[in-house]
């Protein structure tokens, strides 16, 4: 089957959701998503939306907070750009039904004066500037984001669908020669349809990544079972430019419990005074850094991996119950009731808490509008990376930048648009799977999956080492060959897919991390302890070309 449309959009977080409405007065929009459209690492994040509200704040203060987390490689053109646009995206979201917590009430309403804003702090943060929702700041956005996408008449939303790969074409493909990046141009994408277990052809003039993360990478994540880094390996296939994959956030904050998965203690815990304590009821984090519990996050998780493999604990423990049990309740309602469901009363007792991977501040590089080096193809959200994060992401910037480069990648691409009307579309290929069979060894798939996982967690992780990454390629790309012979002997299935993603997106970081022989950021090296501005201040580039 094949679909033509105008604009392709594979990912239906904020980021790309965002794009979808601003481009739909302009032409027809697909949004590929793979399970349910408000599936997505937006609808998860409780904190909030980080911009200059306070009048005792500042852009200034805002950027050299960014610059600092990013600890010296953020490009300071982006995140002025993005700084300076924050106030007017949460405007539009508030216009468009966003409610968000007022200084004259605790429960999130309809905001008339966007001065009048709630504003709380997180990690990192000089002032208090972090718009929010209670602690749902993500799932109040995307409710709204959805509800106005399923309403559009130019959008169309296939849910159940996973991007399988993108389509490049180049001239020169037909002479049979390399084709680099730079000579191809995106003219669609793979799609397969859960639920027909088809592969379909989408083409279209304008591709955007906004498929989110990659945590499933790693054995413990925050993340949701989507985030399989589809769009940073899809854009590195088709021949695009992936930068800092090395830097991994790991959230230093998750609910440690047996039967809890993926779930998040929201930073803003600890901007409301919560304290990180051992087992022993000792406060740890002033060992660490002047800002304690405030400190941004890779200092906080590295201290809490420290103390756990210095005491051979389990789990730190995160205390706010000094503050009064309403304060707690109806600040942080969802984290309230979800600890109490395991029987943890944070009102009155410690959340048992560990790091876990959160966040890509690496992925597809593009420019200020979100191109990437593949023409036609745009990457946004944590698909890409934009320089806007560096070496560390300061809490609740990642909201924030999706919506201003969701603006800004849609005005270039709708431009764009009227300029390729008169080139046309190639006529696409149909998916050709021939010779290809059902796969009945389904296990393979998940060991394989398993060993991924753990092998990053256990030596791509928190600390690293050179000989536990030169150990972790060495598995890593042997199974990257069984992968490989799988893939083409049968039937794409979803988990195939996402393997072969989490395959490719995991050598990618290993050979990012192998590559930088310092420690910034979010990247630690036990040999290389201290960071090199002489001869690491550059990012971390890496392309393939891509044969024709």
């Amino acid at each position: 089957m094949k679909h033509e449309t105008d604009f392709l959009v594979i990912g239906s977080g904020v980021a790309g959701l965002t794009f979808a409405l601003k481009v739909a007065a302009h032409g027809r929009v697909a949004v590929v998503t793979k399970k349910e459209t408000p599936d997505s690492n937006t609808a998860l994040a409780q904190g909030g939306i980080a911009s200059v509200f306070d009048k005792l704040d500042s852009f200034d203060l805002h950027i050299q907070d960014t610059l600092a987390s990013g600890d010296g490689l953020c490009n300071r053109e982006v995140v002025e750009q993005v700084i300076k646009n924050g106030p007017d995206r949460i405007r539009e979201l508030i216009d468009l039904g966003v409610h968000f917590n007022t200084t004259d009430s605790d429960e999130p309403g309809a905001v008339e004066d966007a001065d009048h804003l709630d504003l709380g702090r997180e990690g990192g943060h000089s002032k208090n500037r972090i718009v929010h929702a209670l602690d749902m700041t993500g799932r109040e956005v995307e409710r709204v984001l959805v509800e106005k996408a399923r309403s559009h008449p130019n959008i169309r939303l296939f849910e159940h669908h996973i991007a399988v790969d993108l389509i490049t074409y180049s001239t020169r493909m037909k002479r049979g020669l390399i084709t680099t990046a730079q000579d191809a141009y995106c003219c669609g994408a793979y799609i397969l349809n859960r639920k027909s277990q088809q592969v379909e052809t989408f083409s279209a003039g304008i591709t955007i990544l906004a498929c989110g993360g990659a945590g499933k990478v790693y054995l413990y994540t925050s993340n949701p079972d989507i985030a399989t880094g589809d769009g940073i390996a899809m854009a590195y296939r088709a021949g695009a430019t992936v930068a800092n994959l090395e830097f991994v956030q790991f959230h230093p904050t998750c609910l440690y419990h047996p039967d809890a998965k993926n779930f998040l203690i929201s930073e803003a815990v600890r901007g409301e005074g919560g304290v990180l304590i051992d087992r022993t009821g000792n406060a740890f984090m002033e060992k660490y850094n002047p800002q304690k519990d405030l400190a941004c996050r890779d200092v906080v998780a590295r201290a809490i991996d420290a103390e756990m493999k210095r005491s051979g604990a389990d789990s730190v423990f995160l205390d706010i119950s000094m503050r009064s049990p309403d304060f707690i309740r109806e600040r942080f309602p969802n984290l309230h009731k979800k600890c109490l469901s395991f029987g943890i009363d944070m009102t009155r007792e410690p959340i048992p808490v560990v790091p876990a991977a959160h966040y890509m501040c690496g992925g597809v590089a593009t420019d200020l509008a979100g191109r990437t080096d593949v023409h036609r193809l745009f990457a946004i959200g944590e698909t890409a990376c934009t320089g806007l994060h560096g070496a560390n992401r300061l809490a609740s910037n990642s909201l924030l930048e999706a919506l201003v480069y969701g603006h800004e990648a849609a005005r270039e691409a709708a431009d764009e648009l009227k300029i390729l009307k008169t080139d046309g579309l190639p006529d696409l290929p149909l998916w050709d799977e021939v010779g290809a069979s059902d796969s009945d060894e389904a296990i393979v798939v998940a060991h394989n999956w398993d060993e991924i996982r753990r092998c990053m967690w256990n030596y791509v992780g928190i600390v690293r080492s050179d000989k536990r990454l030169a150990r972790a390629r060495r598995r890593i790309k042997i199974i990257q060959n069984e992968i490989q012979e799988y893939y083409w002997d049968f039937k794409v299935s979803p988990d195939l897919v996402e393997l072969r993603n989490v395959a490719m997106v995991a050598e990618l970081i290993i050979k990012s991390a192998l590559h930088r022989k310092e420690s910034r950021g979010l990247h630690y090296n036990t040999r290389y302890p201290y960071r090199d501005d002489k001869r690491w201040s550059n990012d971390t580039l890496i392309r393939r070309p891509i044969m024709g």
